[in-house]
């Protein structure tokens, strides 16, 4: 039927071009400029609530993501909650302070290596003005203003007094003091919400403060990246101490959200249909500007949550690789520690877990499972100290201390919003063409991936029957598979190296230059 024929192969090219890879020509010149990369990304990690830290299980977590990343400090909520037993009163309504507990959880972080960033939340309920006033999370920590600033002056003095005599003011002027978690929303009932916060920093930080000039403190712990310019005039006009200024945003924090149309922005609005993957790093770029404006240009910033979007569980997939690299490879620059949150699924802001691997926010999931997420951190834990410039979308160029090559490239595809089919249907791999200048034409490389196929833990957890108390043999098991095998090593053919990478691959690639 030669009518058919011009028909038939219209498709079958058209079949093609949709199974085709998408190209990408990257050129890199070893010996081009390079700016200190130092790995904000992974200085500092979130946790559940400060109480979990006493569980072995919790321990275990964080004595396997240091080892991965060398983590400097681990922060989470709720260090005063009435759980750690920290402040109630006598039959005449005095005081009584008990900071057992507190010891036993900072004890812990010290032993395995890593200091805390001190949220100093939530309300004792003796010392709350409104003790009902608890959030809804499982928990249930109090969110009232105290009933008597000086009893919560009271309280700061004698916490970091009990701190600076049981470690030293060398090892507590280590540490940070973060006053309260994103009271700008359902955190804190003060009123109205903005001033009474400033007033608590205001009062904590000067208590801090009293105690040693060396304890370093700061806020105001946002959600949603909101109060900066508001909390540094209001720090400016009555020299409130400031060490260094918080905030926080998720990549599916709205863009309403993160740049609100009723207040005065130093940097353009971006449409609301800016990607997803785009936003944290947009948010921060907005606070530095206001840091700026307020004259603390120079003032350390944490972002002190954040997480890739979390739509379809995307968080337990191979997504959260080239999610955290695209994330890095925009705020590089922006912010000196960056908290993800967080590094274990010991979480119970909606109580116990009800399984492993149901889409939470942690490196390894309930017992102790390394998911896709804990090896994307191990593989960018080796990128190098000096980045070169590069504009390409989906690669990070760093350049090691013997001036090596080490390289991460990705393939980005965002998970479908819950409830629709997944975008991943229609994914394409992307082949990375690499040019190198400046190396040997035949240059040794490797390279190390997470994918379906590398890390990658949801397909054999599911191959067991998704147990919902899997047994220390079967995580042990589980963990054993997905380990990352040795780097494949190839060569450079004429400088060139050909990448394919499968949809949500994450890549590292270490180039020898000699």
């Amino acid at each position: 039927m030669p009518t058919l024929r011009p028909l038939l192969l219209a498709f079958a090219l058209s079949l093609s071009a949709l199974s085709a890879p998408a190209q990408e020509h990257i050129a890199i010149d070893a010996h081009a400029p390079a700016t200190p990369f130092p790995h904000f990304w992974e200085q500092m990690f979130g946790s559940g609530r400060a109480n979990l830290a006493l569980r072995e299980n919790y321990r275990d977590d964080l004595r396997a993501v240091h080892e991965i990343t060398n983590f400097r400090y681990v922060r989470g909520h709720g260090i005063l909650d009435d759980e750690n037993g920290v402040y109630t009163e006598d039959e005449h309504g005095n005081p009584v302070y008990n900071f057992a507990y507190v010891d036993q959880i900072y004890d812990g972080m010290l032993k395995n290596h890593v200091r805390p960033v001190v949220e100093l939340s939530f309300m004792p309920k003796k010392l709350a003005f409104n003790p009902d006033a608890l959030h809804p999370f499982w928990y249930k920590p109090n969110v009232s203003p105290p009933k008597s600033l000086e009893r919560w002056d009271a309280l700061i003095t004698a916490l970091a007094q009990n701190l600076v005599q049981r470690y030293g003011i060398d090892e507590v002027s280590q540490w940070y003091f973060e006053v309260w978690n994103e009271p700008n929303i359902d955190f804190w009932n003060g009123i109205p919400r903005d001033r009474s916060y400033f007033e608590l920093y205001d009062h904590t930080a000067r208590a801090l403060k009293a105690v040693s000039p060396r304890l370093r403190v700061g806020g105001p712990a946002t959600a949603a990246s909101d109060w900066v310019d508001s909390f540094l005039a209001y720090t400016n006009l009555h020299h409130t101490p400031v060490d260094f200024i918080s905030s926080h945003g998720y990549a599916d924090d709205t863009i309403e959200n993160l740049f609100p149309a009723n207040q005065t922005l130093p940097v353009p609005t971006p449409p609301t249909d800016t990607p997803m993957d785009d936003r944290v790093c947009l948010a921060i770029g907005k606070v530095r500007a206001q840091m700026k404006a307020a004259g603390h240009a120079d003032l350390p910033l944490f972002w002190t949550e954040w997480n890739v979007q979390g739509q379809s569980e995307s968080r337990d997939t191979t997504f959260v690789g080239p999610g955290l690299a695209n994330t890095i490879r925009q705020c590089d620059g922006l912010a000196q520690m960056m908290s993800f949150w967080t590094f274990s699924d010991v979480f119970e802001e909606g109580g116990p877990i009800p399984a492993p691997l149901s889409g939470n926010f942690g490196l390894r999931a309930e017992f102790g499972i390394n998911k896709p997420s804990f090896y994307d951190f191990a593989l960018l834990h080796h990128l190098g100290e000096q980045r070169l410039a590069n504009p390409s979308r989906n690669a990070i160029i760093t350049r090691d201390s013997d001036g090596s090559l080490i390289l991460a490239a990705w393939n980005i595809v965002d998970p479908a919003p819950d409830g629709q089919p997944s975008s991943m249907l229609h994914a394409k791999p992307v082949t990375l063409t690499f040019d190198l200048t400046g190396v040997p034409a035949s240059a040794q490389v490797t390279i190390e991936r997470v994918d379906n196929e590398h890390g990658n833990v949801l397909p054999l957890y599911a191959k067991i029957g998704k147990p919902k108390y899997p047994t220390p043999e079967q995580v042990r098991s589980l963990n054993e598979a997905t380990a990352l095998p040795p780097a494949d090593v190839t060569h450079l053919i004429r400088s060139e190296l050909k990448l394919t990478l499968e949809p949500n691959a994450l890549a590292l690639i270490h180039i020898a230059t000699k």
